[in-house]
Formats: C-alpha cells, sequence, structure tokens
C-alpha cells in the first residue's frame, strides 16, 4: 500500500493531496478529509488513543486516519498551510520535474570554498579570465555574484559567494543551488579551520567535493601532506584508492586549470544534471540589492524552464514584469536557460537571497500572491518574535523525551574546542557515550572560537554548539538567541560528559547559567611597579564590576579566569564601569596581557530543571 504521507518539504504539492498543518486538531483536520470530528475521535479511540475534539494531534494520528479514508496528506509547519497554497495559484505545484530523465543537460553550478588566503578568489579570477562564455576578461563590466565560462564548447557555471556562512544561510532558506563544491586547499599551508568548516558545510548540503590543490609552484609546497590531511577528515582521493577527484593547480602560474574543469565536468557527467527549459521559469535569488538609477534588482539562478524579458515574476513578496535580462558580462539578453545566472529588472521590492523565483500564469495572479505573501510574512514575523522566547532549536533536555517516545534519537553537535587534542578527547569521549536508542551525530568539529558560521550551520542541521575552553562573542550570542540555537560551553570535560549522559537517562540535574554582565577590550598595557600589569580598557558592553568574577579571552580562546582586583578611572578607585568608558583593570594573579584580549565578567545564577 502507498504511504498515506507526503513528506518533501521543498518539492511541490502534487493534485489530491491534502495540506495538514502539523498538531492540527480533529475539528481542524477532519473537514479537509470530508469527515466529522466525531469520526476522527472515534477511530482513534479504536486504536487506543483517547482525545478531545480540540486537542493537537501527532503526525501519527493525522497520517494513520489519513490512510483509514484512504487519502493522502502533506504535512506542513504551523503557518506553512498559507505559502503551499500560495504555490498552487502560481502554478508550481504540479509535478513537471517527473520528465527531468528526459530532458536536456543542463550546466553544472559550482561553488569555490576553503581557507581564506588559500587562493580562492585568485583561482576564480583565472578561470574567468581565460574560459568566459564569448568574450575575454575585458568584456566583464559589472560583477553579479555568478558567471559562466566555457570549455570545449560546454559551460560551466560560478557561484561567487562571499563565505560559508552565506552558502549555508542560503540552504537554509530552502535553497539548494550548488551542484559540485569545489574545495581549494593550499600546499604549502595544509588544510585549516576553515577548510574543515568548508568541508562540514559541504557535507551538510549533501553535495560531490573536488579538491584543487592550490600553490604547488610554491618552493614549500607539500601536496602528499595535504592528501594526507583530508584523509583524516573522510575526503580520500581517488589515487589512494577512495573517491574524491584532486587536481594540484598553481591559480598564479595558470597550471592545471583545464584539467580541473575537466574532472567538474566528469563529476557533473556522474551526477546527470538535467533540466527541461520548456515552460515557465524557476530559479532562485543568489544576491539583489537596490540599485538608484535602476531600482530594486536581484540576480537569478534560472534552475527550470526559459526565464524571458516580459514574464511576470514573484520572488517572496517581490513581484513585477521582468523589464529587462543582464548576464554576467552585462550584456542584455532576451531570455535565460536552465543554469544561467543574471540580473533581473522591473520587481516591485528588493527580495531575499535565497527567495524562489517563479514566473506566474499572469500578472494578476503574480500580484495577489505578492500581497498575500507580503501580509503573511508580517503575520510570522510577529509570531515569530512571540515564539523565539520559548524556543524551538534542539536543546540536551529535549533528548529523555524522544526515548521516552519510544523513538531512536539521534544529537546533532557542533563541537569546538581550543586546540586540536582537546577537540580530539572530547569528540572521542563524546562517542563512547552512544547508546542503541541514541545516537551522535558530529556536523562539524573545530579549533577556535564559536563564530556566526558555526551558529548558521548549526541553525541549518539543528544541532548543539558545544564549545571547551572557547566562547562565543556578544554578537555571536545574540544571533544564536535569534536563530534559537542553544550554545553550551564547558571548561571541564567530565562536566560535558556528564551533562550529555545525565541528559540520555532524563536527569538533568539544575543547570547553572553564567550570565555576561560586562565586556572590555585590552587597549593599552601599564607596567606599575611593586603592582604589576594594568590592563587600560574600553568597556564595550555591560558593566565592569570590582570583585566580579573574570574570564580572559584572547581569539575567543579563554586562557584566564579569576577576579577583578583592582579598577580604576583615571588616578580614582571605582566600584564599577559602564558601557563607553575606559578604565584600567587590574587581575588577581595574571600577567600576560596583550592589546586586543578581551575581559569577560560574569555572574552564576542556579536554574532548576523542569
Amino acid at each position: 500500500m502507498d504511504s498515506p504521507s507526503y513528506t518533501p518539504q521543498d518539492a511541490p504539492v502534487p493534485e489530491g493531496v491534502v495540506v495538514v498543518e502539523r498538531a492540527s486538531s480533529a475539528q481542524e483536520l477532519a473537514p479537509k478529509l470530508n469527515r466529522t470530528a466525531a469520526d476522527v475521535i472515534r477511530f482513534l479511540l479504536e486504536q487506543g488513543e483517547m482525545v478531545t475534539a480540540t486537542q493537537s494531534l501527532s503526525d501519527d494520528m493525522i497520517e494513520l486516519f489519513a490512510a483509514e479514508v484512504g487519502a493522502q496528506v502533506h504535512m506542513v509547519d504551523p503557518g506553512e498551510e498559507q505559502e503551499v497554497e500560495l504555490r498552487k495559484r502560481l502554478g508550481a505545484d504540479l509535478f513537471d520535474d517527473e520528465d527531468d530523465d528526459d530532458a536536456p543537460l543542463r550546466p553544472p553550478v559550482i561553488t569555490v570554498m576553503g581557507h581564506v588566503d588559500h587562493g580562492k578568489t585568485k583561482l576564480l579570477d583565472r578561470i574567468r579570465s581565460s574560459h568566459v562564455v564569448e568574450g575575454e576578461a575585458g568584456g566583464i563590466t559589472q560583477h553579479i555574484g555568478a558567471y559562466q565560462v566555457s570549455l570545449d564548447g560546454r559551460m560551466l557555471t560560478f557561484i561567487d559567494t562571499p563565505g560559508h556562512e552565506a552558502f549555508t544561510a542560503m540552504r537554509a532558506r530552502g535553497a539548494d543551488a550548488t551542484d559540485i563544491v569545489v574545495l581549494v586547499v593550499a600546499a604549502d599551508d595544509g588544510v585549516m579551520p576553515q577548510t574543515i568548516e568548508a568541508i562540514s558545510h559541504a557535507r551538510a548540503a549533501d553535495v560531490p567535493i573536488v579538491v584543487a590543490i592550490n600553490k604547488i609552484d610554491r618552493e614549500n609546497a607539500d601536496p602528499t601532506r595535504v592528501l594526507t590531511q583530508l584523509a583524516e577528515h573522510g575526503l580520500v582521493p581517488e589515487s589512494w584508492g577512495g573517491d574524491v577527484i584532486v587536481n594540484e593547480i598553481s591559480a598564479l602560474e595558470n597550471i592545471g586549470i583545464d584539467e580541473l574543469l575537466e574532472s567538474l565536468f566528469v563529476v557533473a557527467d556522474v551526477e546527470d544534471l538535467r533540466s527541461s527549459p520548456e515552460g515557465r521559469a524557476r530559479g532562485v535569488v543568489l544576491e539583489s540589492n537596490l540599485d538608484v538609477g535602476r531600482g530594486p534588482i536581484a540576480t537569478v539562478l534560472v534552475q527550470r524552464g526559459t526565464l524571458r524579458v516580459g514574464d511576470p515574476g514573484v520572488a517572496g513578496a517581490a513581484v513585477g514584469r521582468v523589464r529587462a535580462l543582464v548576464n554576467d558580462r552585462g550584456e542584455t539578453v532576451d531570455e535565460a536557460p536552465p543554469s544561467t545566472p543574471v540580473v533581473v529588472l522591473g520587481l516591485s521590492e528588493v527580495p531575499q537571497a535565497g527567495d524562489e523565483f517563479i514566473v506566474a500564469p499572469d500578472e494578476k495572479i503574480a500580484k495577489s500572491v505578492a500581497q498575500q505573501r507580503g501580509h503573511w510574512h508580517r503575520v510570522a514575523s510577529i509570531a515569530g518574535t512571540a515564539a523565539a522566547a520559548a524556543g524551538s532549536g534542539a536543546k540536551l533536555e529535549d533528548l529523555f523525551a524522544q526515548i521516552q517516545a519510544g523513538e531512536a534519537a539521534t544529537l546533532n553537535l557542533l563541537v569546538k574546542a581550543d586546540v586540536t587534542g582537546s577537540l580530539g578527547a572530547v569528540v572521542e569521549s563524546l562517542k563512547k557515550l552512544e547508546r542503541d536508542d541514541v545516537k551522535l551525530a558530529f556536523v562539524h568539529k573545530g579549533v577556535g572560537a564559536i563564530t556566526e558560521g558555526d551558529i548558521q550551520l548549526a541553525a541549518t542541521t539543528g544541532s548543539i554548539v558545544i564549545g571547551f575552553n572557547v566562547r562565543p562573542d556578544r554578537r555571536v550570542r545574540d544571533i544564536a538567541v535569534e536563530q534559537e540555537v542553544e550554545i553550551r560551553t564547558y571548561e571541564i570535560i567530565y562536566k560535558l560528559l556528564e551533562d550529555v549522559e545525565s541528559a540520555m537517562l532524563g536527569m538533568l540535574a539544575p543547570e547553572i547559567e553564567e550570565v555576561v554582565t560586562g565586556e572590555a577590550e585590552v587597549r593599552e598595557i601599564f607596567r606599575v611597579p611593586r603592582v604589576g600589569a594594568i590592563a587600560g580598557c574600553l568597556v564595550q558592553s555591560g558593566t565592569i564590576t570590582r570583585g566580579s568574577k573574570v574570564r580572559f579571552l584572547r581569539d575567543g580562546t579563554i586562557i584566564w579566569k579569576g577576579e577583578i582586583s583592582s579598577l580604576k578611572r583615571f588616578a580614582d578607585d571605582v566600584t564599577e564601569v559602564r558601557s563607553g568608558y575606559e578604565c584600567g583593570i587590574g587581575l588577581s594573579d595574571f600577567q600576560d596581557l596583550k592589546a586586543g584580549d578581551v575581559i569577560e565578567t560574569f555572574d552564576e545564577r542556579v536554574i532548576e530543571r523542569t
């Protein structure tokens, strides 16, 4: 028997499938399936489930009743039903992807990632200048965040993203625009923290990785060492019996660039990327901005169909008839087939990166859908502000509830530590806690401070961030609250393991929450005879109080904990200094001060588990 549930969240909903919000009551579910609330309650009672007409139903209950009446349901989160209905009005609900096996091949879409200074930009510039479609580098009059290159009559589309955070932020919004990731690693530097981060982001996107070992022209280049490091992170090269294609290149000397492009074609052939150029276009907004002379403009990557001048389009709450299309060389074009990036002019407002761009059947429907989306976006933002307080992200406390419900719980973790030795010890110790009913999945493991990119990745993958001897700064903490990502920081490994194990047993002890009360940056160091080093600081947030507990951070890593022994404003002793003021801070028994270090004060309070 066919499954009663139709679950892919990012796929269009076919005819005959009923859209049902999760946690619907019997009263809300029954009319959609042409039944009464009493029918739902009676059936569930026969299955041993006691429910009332207004009680929220679980997904299993809804699917069970749908199977009983022979209906297919598409489960959506609360508030998403309106979006599904709007997509139906746009004509984006039909399974017009089913004929993709017979559709023509399309160019692969490629994103270049890697550690800073490993040559990503130089590689992109070299590819662009050597292989720009129908023109040389001088023909490029503007940068639109994406471009196409040609080799032997075949094309590749490159997305020039500003960083891993943007790559994952777009994925979090459902914009799976990338087919292949090129991982650039410098032969003289090897695998670095951002390289590991890029691997984690690419794996989370579930796209194939092609490695480009750059700077092989350097005297101290050691490609073999890089291969060893990559293998340690699960990227085993073909030459070692693995399945990862590795190319040795020099973007500076133009060595191996053509071979790299040919490797990308090989991967694209294996992936068999196809898309029909027929019908109304669909795509994704890569970036957008408000241009003084041209109004709202958006860079759109066409994914299906052909986008033409004059088409009525909708992207999020933005709507408009396509007034002009501009390609990556600044040329005005009449149409754009699949995998082609173009700047679209004519929208009513600036859409968000990651918004789906759909050509509507007519302008009237496009305007109606955009207006309704604008309304629901405003409603959702108001509701989201209230919901943020409650939080709906992955929590350590949720584990035992999943286990009690008979579910095999998987805890996604993003682990950051101060040094590689600590990181290895933490990860190996956590792995030993795995049980049959609780699995641990390490989305990312890295060394250094907890960054905005870590929070974006955790939000996308539903992970808990664990920091060992590292701390997030104020901005990262704010983003974590906004994204509803739980950050847990530890300085004692057995406490970390104790918390995770206790969560598995449903026996979490009272939590001691550390509340950051102030943050000051060290600007200058003063040496005072018989007193020692005094840190000349600027208080950046909160209030610094004499005698308060303090952490001393360098590049996000905790290097000392203690108390503030002295606090001065000019020559005067003071009890506290507020944000925006300068002060002199003496620490109880720490003298290794450097400009740029951060002094973080905190209080502790006990929160009982409920």
